[in-house]
């Protein structure tokens, strides 16, 4: 009598441990949280904002609709059902643009990064301003579009689901737990091409994994002379964030294609000593 009268406390520590379960991917994050406001966008490697330019010009460098995309084709992978969204995001060059553009940030920028993928939006702009101005007789000359000497290129070439998995549980007088994991690979290749030459001057290829984990705890128990059954389950799943993996690697590949340039000499920034060379140079200049 006297174990029967504990479940319901049983009952209610373990209803109660559901807020305590350990976040497989961050530690002390509850499994229920209050719907979060939109935050602003930060980059994810903060040693691509702390570079600091040592050039006298900025390399100017474009990124065309098409230059950067998705080419694995590879889809969402579910086991309950067929699905047909993609793995990635096919707009993997905005975050390529963004990487480029807050690239020393915290300075005065490491790149100039000229708009090539809504080109036509820019031009049809344009002639309509040459329109209205000629239409009131004014003078109808616009600054011309800043060229670009370097075209980022490349793209998401690899997604490998369940690459590696595993888990661990236990179980004990009907209570039990258990842990499972799995982890796919997600690769980019950024090139960097010169417009004088069509050389490809630098070519870098990153990897990053992308974890999935689960904590799952469970109780089993015959009650009432093994007439009663009481079963609580509760648990925790974990998915890592397949846009911030992506965002993480495009922003490596940036941060190591500057240090490959500067280390061939194509550009320059506070590590090393400065060089004077400009736009017409830096995308020619040692192919």
């Amino acid at each position: 009598m006297a174990i029967r009268q504990l479940y319901p406390f049983l009952l209610v520590a373990l209803l109660s441990s559901c807020a305590l379960i350990i976040d497989p991917l961050e530690n002390n994050l509850p499994p229920f949280q209050k719907i979060e406001k939109p935050t602003i966008g930060t980059l994810l490697v903060p040693e691509l904002a702390n570079l600091q330019t040592a050039n006298k010009k900025k390399p100017v460098v474009a990124i065309y609709a098409g230059s950067f995309t998705d080419q694995t084709g590879q889809r969402r992978s579910n086991s309950s059902y067929a699905t047909f969204s993609s793995a990635v995001t096919q707009a993997p060059d905005a975050y390529l643009i963004r990487a480029l553009k807050h690239a020393g940030s915290k300075h005065d920028g490491f790149f100039e990064v000229v708009e090539r993928v809504g080109l036509d939006n820019v031009t049809k702009e344009r002639q309509i301003i040459r329109s209205t101005r000629q239409e009131f007789k004014q003078d109808t000359q616009l600054q011309p579009l800043m060229f670009a000497g370097l075209i980022m290129q490349g793209g998401v070439i690899s997604y490998e689901s369940n690459v590696k998995s595993g888990g661990a549980g236990a179980r004990y007088l009907g209570i039990g737990m258990s842990r499972q994991y799995k982890q796919d690979t997600v690769t980019i290749s950024l090139r960097t091409v010169s417009v004088s030459t069509g050389k490809v001057l630098l070519e870098v290829l990153v990897t990053k994994t992308i974890l999935s984990a689960s904590i799952d705890q469970d109780v089993f128990r015959f009650i009432t002379d093994s007439t009663e059954l009481v079963e609580i389950e509760n648990g925790l799943v974990r998915n890592e964030s397949i846009n911030i993996a992506l965002q993480t690697a495009i922003e490596t590949a940036v941060l190591q294609t500057i240090k490959e340039g500067a280390n061939r000499g194509y550009w320059n920034y506070e590590k090393f000593k400065t060089i004077d060379c400009d736009n017409d140079c830096i995308a020619s200049v040692r192919g």
